[in-house]
């Protein structure tokens, strides 16, 4: 594995059915970790369609994690009914720091990013033009921006202090 992707659901607080074939993993309203239908080597080769199909043009050698909620959202001031929470998105974190630790990956905008930042570095992708993650909701001062590196270092510090 290479890296993980990070998405919000666009749904409620818990998985749906749907959601687990298209994610590894999910973390739902009260900071539990779901499996999804796939591990994450499934999608060491995707061409065998088994696989999580995640992030359009980066399914390939990605963990896909996503929080779930974002139902309804249209900017930070109309989040919507289901915001990430602060339980949700710390229990995200330390996860991630835990696959990283598992798969031996480095922390860097190319092995820990948002599905927005992989669309914006890949233009030619379905990913391209992907809003999750832009808004943190329980830190909104982070900006659009600046999301991707306070993902990677909530993950780091996580990283620094797992047992």
């Amino acid at each position: 594995m290479k890296r993980i992707i990070l998405h919000w659901t666009a749904g409620t607080g818990v998985p749906t059915s749907y959601e687990k074939e298209h994610y590894h993993y999910l973390i739902d309203a009260k900071g539990k970790i779901h499996s999804g239908k796939f591990k994450p080597e499934a999608n060491l080769n995707c061409k065998t369609g088994n696989y999580a199909q995640h992030t359009g043009g980066g399914n390939t050698g990605s963990i896909g994690v996503a929080f779930c909620g974002m139902m309804g959202f249209k900017n930070k001031n109309a989040v919507g009914n289901f915001p990430i929470n602060r339980i949700q998105f710390e229990a995200g974190m330390k996860f991630c720091a835990e696959l990283v630790k598992k798969y031996n990956l480095k922390i860097t905008k190319d092995t820990v990013l948002t599905h927005y930042e992989f669309g914006q570095k890949n233009k030619n992708t379905t990913s391209y033009g992907k809003i999750d993650i832009i808004f943190i909701p329980p830190y909104p001062w982070i900006s659009q921006t600046d999301a991707g590196d306070f993902i990677r270092s909530k993950v780091r510090w996580y990283f620094c202090n797992l047992d």
